[in-house]
């Protein structure tokens, strides 16, 4: 069976296809409509869905805020050092990746300014490390001010004014992301309006994107691949109100891979939503049976990614690869600030 192998999802992506820069307008972005019932595949405007979502539907926002997890700095020697910011541990410890990692050892501090210190105390199994920041002040605060916006390394650009706003949904509100999910950076708040006055239910969850979502699968056979943990929430209010659209006759419809996979982390074999907080560490691709959603919009992702795989779990292998093809051919724009699909 095609799509078990992590070979199966390379592909070749010209260079240039890699959006550098948003769209100039958010809901200007193309999107492409995959249809799995017959294949058909169109070409439309990320604003239509005002017009292609049904009243009664419900479309699910992951409401996740991406904070400035990227900390530049000098090390004692004046050499230039940085920290990423994973996981708050509490008390002032993070776990984060950092650069060089073969200079910065358990007890080495990087200045990132003043009144701002990370001390580095302790190395973990993942060959991240365990870090203490040393602040005056508000702790959250000085990482919003001192911090940079942690723009994904396909993209190859220093942060910019202006990527503090679009690499951000409209609808963010939970700090505690370090990427954000992407899907839903091309919604405005005029196109959120049209499908309120379509009807359109708006169900809210909470995926807190980690940098794992970055990493291609090692492993040849998807089996063998381990999963990055995130947390996530569906409080008892939005799981009531998916299970009453579904007993309704209607539709969910999730935005983005991290509103999916946080679907697929609390529905059961019914397709009956229920509340949760924890952490999942799910891993969807074929021949999974997606149950939470009915529809999804994503962008388009990495090869060999676990999005991919999540894609294909949810359209068909055959028909992703496809609809990949054809949107290398039509000259969409790949990855975060890119364009966008829909699997209807």
């Amino acid at each position: 069976m095609k799509g078990l192998r992590t070979s199966d999802y390379d592909f070749h992506l010209p260079d240039g296809r890699i959006a550098q820069t948003p769209a100039a307008r958010r809901d200007e972005s193309r999107l492409m409509v995959v249809h799995r019932d017959t294949g058909v595949i169109e070409h439309r405007h990320f604003a239509d869905l005002a017009t292609m979502i049904p009243g009664g539907d419900a479309l699910v926002l992951n409401t996740t805020r991406v904070f400035r997890a990227r900390l530049l700095g000098t090390r004692d020697s004046g050499a230039a050092a940085e920290i990423f910011l994973l996981r708050h541990q509490g008390d002032g410890r993070w776990e984060a990746m950092v650069q060089p990692g073969n200079k910065l050892k358990p007890g080495r501090t990087v200045h990132i300014a003043p009144g701002f210190d990370v001390i580095v105390e302790d190395a973990t199994e993942r060959h991240t490390r365990l870090v203490r920041l040393v602040v005056k002040g508000d702790e959250l605060a000085m990482i919003e001010a001192h911090g940079h916006v942690p723009l994904p390394p396909y993209i190859a650009r220093a942060d910019a004014g202006a990527d503090v706003e679009r690499y951000q949904t409209v609808y963010a509100r939970q700090s505690g992301s370090v990427a954000a999910p992407t899907a839903g950076l091309h919604f405005t708040p005029e196109l959120l309006a049209a499908l309120d006055g379509a009807g359109v239910e708006r169900a809210e969850v909470l995926l807190h994107v980690g940098v794992g979502t970055f990493k291609p699968v090692d492993a040849e056979h998807l089996g063998e691949h381990v999963m990055h943990e995130e947390w996530c929430r569906v409080t008892p209010d939005t799981a009531a109100q998916l299970n009453a659209v579904r007993e309704l006759g209607g539709k969910v419809w999730c935005v983005g891979t991290t509103s999916a996979r946080t679907l697929e982390s609390v529905v059961d074999d019914r397709g009956v939503f229920r509340p949760f907080d924890g952490e999942t560490k799910i891993f969807i691709h074929p021949p999974y049976q997606v149950r939470g959603a009915d529809r999804l919009i994503t962008n388009f992702h990495l090869p060999r990614s676990t999005l991919l795989m999540l894609v294909s779990a949810m359209a068909g292998y055959d028909l992703t690869m496809e609809a990949y093809r054809v949107a290398i051919a039509e000259g969409y724009r790949f990855y975060s600030y890119g364009d966008a699909m829909v699997v209807v």
